[in-house]
């Protein structure tokens, strides 16, 4: 048999016996995994709605989550709604929009690809206006960092990490415009 032959064929049998998943986004060839955007987007939008209260006044609330990915700066990010409501408030509820960016980091004991230290970049707030809607984006921006620090993009199983009788540790993350690439090391 060639050697060509042997290695097309080695290659069709190891095909043939990974599971479907572990060939979805892992590139063991070069000790790669890519997630793409919509299996993010579809992670990230089953922890939605989030709500957290601040100062036992305003509650702050988001809801429909719609990742980014900024493959220049290296950082996702989260685009939602959001909602501020306090007895204080004239409305008692203000909504509006809140963009936060994010570096991501690898929670190891947990294997998951987690946002870390989220930074709201832009908060837009609707029917209010001067020092009040001032206050509220700031508030509202500290609340949404804190409801995202943390907050889980992709979970990996230890049979996906486990390859050949090897087990992989995740290195390097890289934020791509389509998907997010981790080393496997």
């Amino acid at each position: 048999m060639p050697h060509c032959s042997r290695r097309r064929l080695f290659v069709a049998v190891l095909g043939a016996t990974l599971p479907w998943r572990a060939q979805a986004g892992f590139n063991f060839w070069n000790s790669e995994y890519t997630a793409t955007r919509s299996e993010l987007q579809a992670t990230i939008a089953t922890r939605f709605p989030l709500s957290q209260r601040y100062a036992q006044i305003i509650t702050v609330g988001l809801s429909d989550p719609q990742l980014g990915l900024n493959a220049s700066a290296n950082r996702a990010a989260i685009t939602a709604r959001v909602s501020i409501a306090s007895p204080l408030l004239r409305a008692g509820l203000v909504r509006g929009t809140v963009e936060l960016s994010s570096a991501l980091r690898y929670d190891v004991a947990m294997r998951a690809l987690r946002l870390e230290q989220p930074k709201a970049e832009r908060l837009e707030l609707q029917g209010v206006s001067g020092a009040d809607a001032e206050r509220l984006r700031q508030v509202g921006g500290l609340v949404a960092q804190e409801l995202l620090h943390g907050q889980v993009l992709r979970t990996f199983t230890s049979e996906e990490l486990s390859f050949g009788g090897k087990t992989y540790e995740i290195g390097d993350i890289t934020v791509l415009d389509d998907g997010i690439k981790v080393q496997l090391q």
